[in-house]
């Protein structure tokens, strides 16, 4: 089940609750199992006559435990040695832990629903893809960017909504910053960028997204020795990489190259693939194709 984030620390106030030698632990410890929490989660933080305060610690709560357990938890505490809870008790908190005082079959409803619309909205943005071409021989129009074209008409087949972002720069931090602002500002589950993944010090799509994702899965394509002709790295690498639950695809330049790699991202991204099974696939397709060539 989805937890919802509680904001590091929620207050429950509990009104019309007395107490006379009572256990504060025990309190605590019956409040955390009606609510679905670990004990350490939940403490009694104030008692004034009247009105008790429990603090509860834990980050995350599955809404469902505690939708309309209001009557569970004042009956639960009116049980135990030195709690007495007279009948026009009531529960009150701010934030989500408010949904204990709710009716339980209006809470549950209305959570359920509000997890479909999330789950609705989840599957729009992962169905969101956007691709940015690079380049300098792109950016100055010297060459026709063929990839874009290519990548949104395959990937429209599967229903994925395609978008033609700007021409990247040679530039690592701007590469960088650019994914970073497609995920975060623009909401695109997928970023694509072709280009820039060459062993040439010009090359640095790759790093860029190793900057975002350290732990992105970057297999080579091809080695060089480091120093010949312009090969300034030690060879051609592709990326698979997440940034902020944005999935981050680097493929190459060539046309054929990408065209090759059409039909294992279509079907890695409908299958919700992970990094390293996407990011071996293609590789291992460039490969083929460089040894066919």
């Amino acid at each position: 089940m989805e937890d919802s984030g509680l904001l590091r620390k929620t207050e429950l106030e509990i009104q019309g609750i007395y107490l006379r030698r009572a256990n504060l632990s025990t309190i605590a410890q019956a409040a955390a199992d009606v609510l679905g929490l670990e004990e350490r989660d939940v403490l009694v933080t104030d008692y004034r006559p009247g009105t008790l305060v429990l603090d509860v610690h834990g980050t995350d709560i599955d809404a469902l435990n505690i939708a309309g357990r209001e009557p569970t938890l004042l009956k639960t505490l009116g049980a135990l040695p030195g709690v007495t809870v007279v009948e026009e008790a009531f529960v009150s908190s701010r934030g989500m832990l408010g949904w204990i005082a709710h009716d339980r079959d209006a809470a549950v409803g209305a959570i359920n629903s509000g997890r479909e619309l999330a789950e609705e909205i989840r599957r729009n943005v992962e169905r969101r893809v956007m691709v940015f071409p690079s380049g300098s021989e792109v950016q100055n129009q010297e060459i026709e960017d063929t990839n874009t074209p290519a990548i949104k008409e395959r990937l429209e087949e599967e229903g994925f909504k395609v978008s033609r972002g700007e021409v990247l720069p040679d530039d690592r931090t701007s590469i960088a910053a650019k994914i970073r602002e497609a995920s975060e500002v623009y909401g695109y589950g997928v970023v694509i960028t072709t280009g820039g993944i060459g062993a040439e010090e010009k090359d640095q799509t790759v790093e860029a997204v190793l900057d975002l994702d350290p732990a992105a899965e970057t297999p080579y394509v091809c080695r060089y020795e480091v120093g010949t002709g312009r090969h300034a790295k030690d060879g051609v690498r592709i990326a698979v990489g997440e940034y902020n639950q944005t999935l981050i695809v680097s493929l190459p330049g060539p046309n054929d190259e990408v065209k090759a790699c059409l039909d294992v991202l279509a079907q890695a991204l409908k299958e919700g693939w992970d990094k390293r099974s996407l990011a071996c696939s293609i590789a291992e397709r460039i490969r083929v194709l460089l040894r066919e060539r």
